[in-house]
């Protein structure tokens, strides 16, 4: 390596580190190298514990769990979600869950991990056994 060149996956890590967003996609560094080398620097940082994935070509932004000492999404798995769904530009609505919270038909305070969107969507996401669930957006 020459010694004046960042490596891929340090100039992957510079840009996560100064980037504001929690929810990284693939294509957010296509300008830095091939998909194939970009996916082995993403698969490095995760093993590294600097990102989670949480979806085909999806990844968050990690931290330490100070409970269970294993690298877990910075955030939420709800926030993690709908920020993923804007980053993929899907268009979301409240679930059929909160609405019925809202509405007063329910004592059952929704979780946040169901989602409605509008329009076709296929992808999981979400990390270690836990998904976050997405249901058909009534047209009302």
């Amino acid at each position: 390596m020459r010694s004046g060149r960042k490596t891929l996956e340090r100039r992957v890590a510079v840009r996560i580190a100064r980037s504001k967003a929690s929810v990284f996609l693939r294509g957010d560094f296509r300008d830095l190298g091939g998909y194939d080398q970009v996916g082995r620097s993403l698969r490095r940082l995760t093993a590294k514990g600097r990102l989670v994935r949480i979806g085909y070509g999806v990844y968050a932004r990690a931290v330490l769990s100070p409970f269970s000492g294993e690298v877990v999404p910075a955030k939420p798995l709800p926030a993690l979600a709908s920020e993923a769904l804007a980053r993929l530009d899907v268009e979301t609505a409240p679930s059929s869950f909160s609405q019925a919270y809202d509405r007063g038909s329910t004592t059952q305070v929704p979780t946040g991990r169901a989602i409605a969107v509008r329009g076709r969507f296929s992808r999981k996401i979400g990390y270690g056994g836990k998904y976050a669930v997405f249901e058909r957006a009534s047209r009302t």
